[in-house]
């Protein structure tokens, strides 16, 4: 048995990002262990779905761990930063922001984690969060100082495919299929921060075997994502073709054979 460690900057990250990586993990009989930075307190609610009085942040901390049981994590662990809140806001200049933590002292937060482990894994953010959040550049940052700090040399940058999602998105245009509001083909020359171009993109999982439990993971986290959220409001066959991939960019030498990186990630080269 080996041990994945996945960091994600809120609850409900890692059920879009890493679910399905966990659950193949898990169900090969490894260590699936979920590290959450903060508790997603500056997120938006759904409405209607806070009880009077209730804390977000309570609640989504409930959802993490709703969704990790699904996914069949062996342990969630939360390091207790504020979440940091969109880009250009009030809370993301904050000081005990998570986005402007001293990168060592959180990266020794999170190596003390990891060295409660035997870790083989650990997957992270790319450089620049993926669309740009700055709670998940501060993931990046943060999860690679750790992995220094404790030996890690498995590191797995989870990205989005960009030109996965343009691909998919021309498909359903040319089915005539009624994109939701807000969701165009990404603009690559004036949207740099989304996504990762597939050329720079070095690994994928396929986790179409276990797609169910990670629309399940997603669900879990009923104050994020409605029944009629965009990814979740999907035909199947749309949903199988969104995100029945995992993409990610290994950061360090190749993986060794028989190990879990060479188990679980798959050279897309």
């Amino acid at each position: 048995m080996a041990t994945l460690v996945c960091f994600h900057a809120h609850p409900d990250d890692e059920a879009i990002a890493t679910a399905g990586t966990m659950a193949c993990a898990a169900d090969a009989g490894h260590r699936v262990v979920l590290v959450v930075a903060t508790r997603g307190e500056h997120g938006e609610p759904v409405a209607g779905v806070l009880a009077e009085g209730e804390q977000l942040g309570v609640r989504r901390t409930a959802e993490v761990h709703a969704a990790a049981e699904v996914l069949g994590a062996h342990r969630v662990e939360l390091l207790g930063y504020v979440d940091s809140g969109m880009v250009d806001t009030a809370t993301s200049t904050a000081p005990w922001a998570f986005c402007n933590a001293d990168v060592d002292a959180a990266a020794r937060r999170l190596a003390a984690v990891l060295a409660d482990e035997t870790v083989d894994v650990l997957t992270v953010y790319d450089d620049h969060g993926g669309y740009g959040h700055p709670d998940h550049i501060q993931v990046h940052r943060v999860g690679t100082r750790a992995a220094e700090l404790a030996g890690i040399t498995d590191v797995f940058q989870s990205t989005i495919n960009r030109d996965h999602i343009i691909r998919g998105i021309a498909r359903l245009q040319a089915q005539g299929i009624e994109l939701p509001n807000g969701v165009e083909a990404p603009d690559i020359e004036n949207a740099p921060d989304f996504g990762t171009p597939e050329a720079a993109i070095t690994h994928k999982v396929d986790v179409e075997p276990v797609l169910d439990r990670k629309r399940a993971a997603m669900q879990a986290h009923r104050s994020q994502m409605a029944d009629d959220h965009f990814l979740l409001a999907m035909p199947p066959a749309a949903f199988t073709a969104a995100m029945g991939t995992e993409w990610y960019i290994a950061s360090g030498p190749p993986p060794a054979p028989g190990s879990l990186a060479a188990e679980l990630f798959t050279p897309i080269r």
